[in-house]
């Protein structure tokens, strides 16, 4: 059963353009894993801090292998998370 988690991030202020540019990368490499089916990132068209990212992953192992990659580890945990004043992370399942 897919497994969906839905992100909400709001950078601090001045660090958007960083963030932004984290996320294209977190974009790129995750649509590549093999347990992710879709990695998507927008953001708020009137509060360029305000993020929210839509992935999809075959279970909750696909999942679990993404959060063990170098690009999660580095571009999220490292770079990312210290830039944030907010972050918010739901999961969903089909119905």
């Amino acid at each position: 059963m897919a497994y969906i988690l839905a992100v909400t991030w709001t950078a601090k202020a001045g660090h958007e353009s960083e963030v932004r540019e984290i996320l294209r990368e977190m974009r790129a490499a995750s649509n590549q894993e093999p347990g992710c089916l879709t990695y998507e990132v927008h953001v708020d068209p009137d509060n360029a801090c305000q993020f929210f990212i839509y992935e999809v992953y075959q279970d909750a192992a696909g999942l679990e292998a993404h959060q063990e990659t170098v690009h999660f580890k580095e571009l999220v945990l490292e770079q990312a998370i210290p830039l944030l004043e907010f972050r918010e992370r739901k999961y969903y399942a089909y119905i």
